[in-house]
């Protein structure tokens, strides 16, 4: 019996030799730099093919039309266009880069939403080879780098950051961010005041396309904590490859916060104008419905949220353009489920703190959707898919470090790791090329929304919609009488509701539908004028038939009186 275990274990050493050699000889045949190059290309291929359907479809009537189709200030090219991109609060939002953007786009292709949408698919292929730059130049890891960057690059939660166009504020954003992480390595390995103001002037342009990276001051921290060994007196090289004169010196913990707190003015200073420009369209905020739900409904979704955000980066099925938001309080299991395994994660990564990558990538995860976990809520989503677009990459370096390195202690591995490893892109790219096919047009996507999310008012209204334009307020109206019963508080259901019952001469019908439009206009009068205007004529038309006329003369004087506003 010892002999056979003798042999046994000999046989397991020789095959783990052969294979560290074969390994070995592999690296040898293909040069880093070649090995670089070829990670690049597939990366850039693999999104140029999964994501060639867009260049066929159409804007999206949601945001595209507001902000590039109808916005004549980017239908030209020229320093009014750069005031008004630096000063304009349009649609809720400061994003003068992302202005600039569509505006260059519009002057090279007009209309033609096709080559925007190819602007954005480069974006998204261009953010993908970055992010492989940064992390194996900080890492030293070639095969895990590039494995993270393709599970950014092919997950299907991130079709709608590349899929929709108004969404190039999210490309942008992280275009910036990547180079401001790859700066800060730069800066670290010798700290200069040239340098910091590279990583500075980077984040600015990040937040100047849209504000969701406003966390890069923490994300940094983590940063110095692994990969770069900041935080430890004595850095040590990270891998194989590294050496020492590529590590940065370690820092004190004060010392490192201290040397954030200018990119923290950039972050509180964007705050501020975010907040500002959020409340400064207040007809935008009654429907987006910025804080219109409680403290703790707001908090018992942020919860729940984080915990759908980790089931669809494990199983990305049943994504959406909308998840609703719940106005009451969501079940009580739901919450403490999700609590549980939030905190039990949390601990598994204490526990393991030895292998700091869990910590960061944990971290980066759970701290960069706080902007968009909807604490303060804007809009009336309980999550987005664009959201995962920064998070996301968090996980997917937690998890691609930590199989890699389970596999390191299982010889069998060594083949299974990357075939399994291509398997799961391979599926993804197919899960990805789906998703992509449902924002073919607007009655597609809205109509996938409504099946795969109960309850899906927004999903709802906009199919009604589409079916205004295209096939006329008959066919609309079921879909618009299912919004209202599902969402009492949206606008425009009622709002069709309303002249569809006036014009089949039901006008008591009429009347409560489109009082139900005032009175949720009220607070926002100024900013809804021409809806009330157009709402108090129908109301006039509905009191005719019922022969009020003292009301109907009313409502004629309502009506010209919001024209006047």
């Amino acid at each position: 019996m010892s002999k056979l275990t003798e042999i046994l274990t000999e046989s397991l050493v020789t095959r783990d030799m052969a294979y560290a050699q074969g390994g070995r000889k592999l690296s040898l045949l293909i040069p880093p730099e070649w090995r670089r190059a070829i990670f690049i290309l597939g990366l850039v291929v693999a999104v140029l093919v999964v994501y060639a359907p867009v260049k066929r479809y159409p804007f999206i009537v949601l945001d595209d039309f507001v902000y590039i189709v109808w916005n004549s200030h980017l239908h030209q090219l020229n320093w009014d266009t750069i005031r008004w991109s630096f000063t304009a609060f349009h649609a809720s939002n400061w994003q003068p880069l992302s202005w600039l953007s569509h505006a260059l786009d519009y002057h090279f292709f007009l209309l033609d939403a096709g080559r925007h949408h190819e602007t954005n698919m480069l974006l998204h292929a261009v953010n993908a080879v970055l992010l492989f730059w940064v992390l194996s130049r900080a890492t030293g890891y070639l095969g895990r780098s590039c494995v993270v960057a393709a599970l950014f690059a092919l997950h299907p939660i991130n079709v709608e950051s590349v899929a929709w166009v108004a969404e190039r504020k999210n490309l942008l954003s992280l275009f910036f961010f990547l180079l401001a992480l790859g700066a800060y390595r730069w800066y670290a390995l010798r700290p200069r005041a040239e340098r910091y103001l590279v990583v500075a002037a980077l984040f600015a342009l990040g937040l100047m396309s849209k504000p969701q990276v406003i966390t890069l001051p923490f994300v940094l921290l983590l940063w110095d904590y692994w990969p770069l060994g900041r935080m430890f007196p004595a850095a040590e090289p990270h891998s194989s490859s590294a050496t020492v004169a590529e590590t940065p010196s370690g820092k004190r913990f004060s010392w490192l916060v201290a040397e954030k707190l200018p990119l923290l003015a950039l972050s509180t200073a964007s705050a501020i104008i975010t907040v500002k420009a959020q409340t400064q369209d207040q007809a935008n905020a009654m429907i987006g419905a910025v804080n219109s739900f409680s403290f703790a409904s707001r908090v018992s979704n942020a919860l729940i949220a984080y915990a759908r955000y980790l089931g669809k980066a494990i199983w990305p099925a049943h994504l959406a353009f909308f998840y609703p938001h719940a106005r009451g309080s969501p079940p009580a299991w739901q919450v403490v489920g999700a609590s549980l395994l939030l905190a039990i994660i949390t601990v598994m990564v204490v526990a393991n703190r030895n292998r700091r990558y869990l910590a960061v990538g944990w971290l980066w995860f759970l701290g960069t959707l706080i902007p968009m976990i909807g604490v303060v809520q804007v809009g009336s989503q309980a999550m987005a898919d664009r959201y995962a677009y920064l998070s996301f990459i968090g996980l997917f370096i937690a998890g691609t470090w930590g199989i890699a390195e389970w596999a390191e202690h299982w010889p069998i591995s060594k083949i299974l790791l990357p075939v399994g490893s291509a398997a799961v892109l391979v599926l993804l790219s197919f899960a990805t090329r789906r998703q992509v096919s449902f924002w073919a047009d607007d009655l597609t996507l809205w109509t996938h929304s409504s099946e795969v999310v109960k309850d899906n008012w927004m999903a709802e209204n906009h199919i009604g919609e589409d079916l205004l334009r295209s096939s006329g307020r008959e066919a609309a109206i079921p879909h618009f009488r299912a919004a209202a019963a599902m969402e009492p508080l949206a606008l425009y259901p009622h709002y069709h509701i309303g002249i569809y019952e006036e014009e089949r001469e039901h006008p008591r019908e009429a009347l409560q539908q489109l009082q139900e439009v005032i009175n949720l206009t009220q607070p926002y009068v100024a900013q809804t004028a021409p809806m009330r205007s157009h709402v108090y004529a129908y109301m006039s038309y509905a009191y005719d038939e019922l022969g009020d006329y003292a009301n109907q003369q009313k409502c004629m004087a309502m009506a010209a009186q919001e024209l006047q506003r």
